[in-house]
């Protein structure tokens, strides 16, 4: 029995759902979607989400900033809100949802990692941010089987996950440090991983998801600034990921983007990213 789990930043629900999200929504009936972005409190987001969906959602502490969503068709068999310490700027950028399917227990997360912005206290945000996702994602993976971590890192990965990077290795998003937090994440679980910044640490074990299924393929990118002809052009990042527990991700039995037919027919600046686990 198939377990189709949707993420996509959303760039405000309600901008969003009035170009179009629900229709998206009802045409690809995804069992868990993940959101990030939100911008909204849940009394202004629950009138914008059809009422069979079970909505669990951690907001900023600041108005119409950041914010993240699980939406489920079950009630969540548990949810936590927390990552790190006090210091840790996460307050609606991470949310941990067990959900029940069939005889298994599936723990998503949804991830909005700060954008940051190289040598300035924004990237230092996203440092400790970076810091305590890869604590706690090691742990949930010592614990559990079946776990994915979903959302918007604002990192891409390798050369392949930006069309123009040669332009932007200075720039946070793909900064070498950066990187190399994705490196372990994707590493092998407890071996030693050096990133292209030269720092050795860890793997964490996770599959990206979205490189395993592609292959070694410029993209498909899941996010194009709005300047010039970027969209039309495809001249994107690929900074959206499902990053799955190794026993969740061998089920994988589809992988999209929905990148948007026109740029007038987007209803976010970024594609959602669906994925079918067999499980």
């Amino acid at each position: 029995m198939s377990l189709r789990i949707a993420t996509v930043n959303v760039n405000g629900i309600r901008a969003a759902a009035r170009k179009g999200m629900a229709d998206w929504v009802a045409e690809r009936t995804p069992d868990v979607l993940t959101m990030q972005e939100v911008r909204a409190s849940l009394d202004q987001a629950q009138p914008l989400i059809p009422s069979h969906w079970h909505v669990t959602l951690d907001e900023s502490n600041q108005k119409g900033r950041a914010g993240v969503a699980v939406l489920t068709r079950n009630a969540p068999v548990d949810v936590r809100r927390e990552l790190g310490d006090d210091a840790v700027d996460s307050a609606g950028r991470w949310l941990e949802v067990d959900v029940q399917h069939g005889e298994h227990v599936v723990t998503v997360v949804s991830c909005y990692t700060h954008s940051g912005e190289a040598d300035t206290p924004k990237q230092q945000a996203k440092w400790g941010f970076l810091e305590a996702q890869a604590e706690r994602m090691s742990e949930l993976a010592s614990e559990r089987d079946f776990v994915v971590v979903t959302g918007d890192f604002n990192i891409g990965h390798t050369e392949l996950d930006i069309k123009n990077w040669k332009g932007n290795v200075k720039r946070a998003g793909f900064l070498p440090r950066e990187r190399g937090y994705l490196s372990r994440m994707f590493g092998a679980t407890g071996e030693d991983v050096t990133g292209v910044d030269g720092s050795v640490g860890a793997g964490l074990g996770y599959v990206d998801v979205g490189r395993t299924f592609a292959g070694e393929v410029p993209g498909p990118y899941t996010w194009w600034s709005n300047r010039g002809q970027a969209f039309d052009n495809d001249s994107g990042w690929r900074i959206d990921y499902q990053a799955a527990t190794p026993k969740l991700a061998a089920t994988v039995e589809n992988y999209a983007v929905d990148r948007a037919a026109a740029y007038d027919q987007r209803w976010s600046d970024h594609a959602p990213v669906v994925v079918d686990y067999a499980i």
